[in-house]
């Protein structure tokens, strides 16, 4: 399927609101999390809590969707102009020719809880004024979304556990590659909430202190909570279907249908996309990481590229000790010591909203020419020889950054990788 543009997006998590927030402390390896002091959760671990959430309720004609994960998706939205450049795109399209797809695991689970302790002491009956569809479940995200905005074409909640934020790429651009509508609003949004505290902890699976993604002392997670936005796009003009079989010696700088011309040079393009399922066990993914290199490989063939065209890889890198050995063998098997680190020592783990957040950092380091390097990672594991980044850098002298892969793989072994390019070098390629 043909490259589609990634003309906007936006991020917030723990490390900030926006893009610059996240650029500036990811280029200082400055992590957002801190000891837990959510509601009365009482475990000794830290997570990344987004500031401002609960000072910023939903606007009276929204009250019916108002809850944490709603209120952390609008606060997204106003960044970076995001909301802004939606409508301008309403008015290139049509608001029915504009799809949603979010994904999140949690949906407003914290809702639920805090009705729950409201029922009723003599029937147990949740109070009245609980509003399951609108305010928890996984639909009430894009619901909400697709409302706040004023869009009418087709949504969609995607929740597939980790991989939940990186799958709604997958299902917007088959939409559009199906000519079912012209442009989609993609990413993911989970917040906080004792289900998911609780829940890691009794699976021992969290960490006292803040997770260390690939490190040989690495001992689990550190859950965070975060919102991801991004536009997807067909690009201006599509390439020609075919060249004529001889061409002058020197091509000029942009051929009529390449879309270059119309594209600024540090556009980014989604190139490639890759899902499989491991399916070995619910919680835990194969050992030596199947699923994740089918995915890996799946992108790779989707956009026509090879291990060696890649540039960075955001891993997923959980920083529990069978996660990370296991994407690391598939990364090591495809891709040897190509730089790689994860981000999740940063903002830490935003399970529904990861595969969305982590594509959105992918595709700023694209942009912005650096490579993320892990955060309090200090030991890397010997036994997973990747090419892990301890510092964050720019590409090596006279090498230009231009295709980054971004992991998220979920319980269950749902797995997915998104491949993104730089528009200067993939439509150059392409022109090849």
């Amino acid at each position: 399927m043909s490259a589609l543009q990634f003309s906007h997006f936006t991020v917030t998590s723990c490390l900030g609101h926006g893009l610059a927030a996240t650029s500036a402390a990811l280029r200082a390896q400055r992590s957002g999390l801190a000891p837990c002091r959510f509601g009365d959760v009482r475990l000794r671990t830290h997570v990344g809590e987004v500031a401002g959430v609960d000072d910023a309720p939903l606007p009276a004609e929204f009250a019916s969707f108002d809850c944490r994960n709603n209120r952390l998706a609008r606060l997204a939205l106003e960044q970076d102009g995001f909301a802004e450049r939606v409508r301008e795109a309403i008015a290139r399209y049509g608001a029915h020719r504009i799809g949603v797809f979010l994904g999140t695991s949690t949906g407003g689970i914290l809702e639920t809880e805090q009705a729950y302790r409201r029922r009723d002491p003599a029937t147990g009956a949740l109070p009245p004024d609980f509003d399951y569809a609108h305010r928890h479940s996984p639909f009430s995200l894009p619901a909400f979304v697709r409302a706040y905005l004023g869009l009418t074409g087709p949504a969609a909640a995607i929740s597939s556990a980790c991989s939940s934020g990186a799958k709604v790429f997958a299902s917007a651009r088959r939409m559009i590659g199906a000519g079912l509508i012209d442009a989609a609003l993609v990413g993911g949004v989970d917040s906080l909430c004792h289900t998911t505290l609780y829940g890691f902890h009794s699976l021992e699976l969290v960490s006292a202190e803040p997770c260390r993604p690939y490190d040989a002392r690495r001992n689990g997670i550190s859950i965070g909570e975060g919102g991801a936005f991004g536009l997807l796009e067909r690009l201006p003009e599509s390439l020609p279907e075919s060249l004529p079989e001889s061409l002058p010696e020197s091509l000029p700088e942009s051929l009529p249908g390449s879309g270059a011309a119309a594209l600024p040079d540090d556009a980014v393009l989604l190139c490639g996309v890759g899902e499989s399922s491991d399916a070995h066990h619910m919680s835990s993914p194969h050992p030596d990481g199947l699923g994740a290199r089918l995915a890996m490989e799946q992108a790779l063939a989707d956009a026509g590229l090879t291990p060696a065209d890649i540039d960075y890889i955001n891993l997923h890198g959980t920083a529990t000790p069978s996660n990370d050995a296991a994407e690391g063998k598939a990364v090591l098997a495809l891709f040897g010591t190509t730089p790689c680190s994860s981000t999740k020592g940063a903002t830490g783990h935003t399970l529904g909203a990861a595969g969305a957040i982590e594509a959105v950092i992918s595709a700023l380091a694209l942009r912005e020419g650096w490579l993320p390097a892990g955060i309090a990672d200090t030991e890397l594991d010997p036994a997973l020889p990747v090419g892990y980044l301890l510092r964050t850098g720019t590409a090596d002298a006279g090498h230009r950054l231009r295709y980054a892969l971004s992991n998220a793989f979920g319980f269950g072994g749902s797995n997915c990788s998104l491949l993104f390019g730089r528009a200067d070098a993939h439509l150059q390629g392409a022109r090849s």
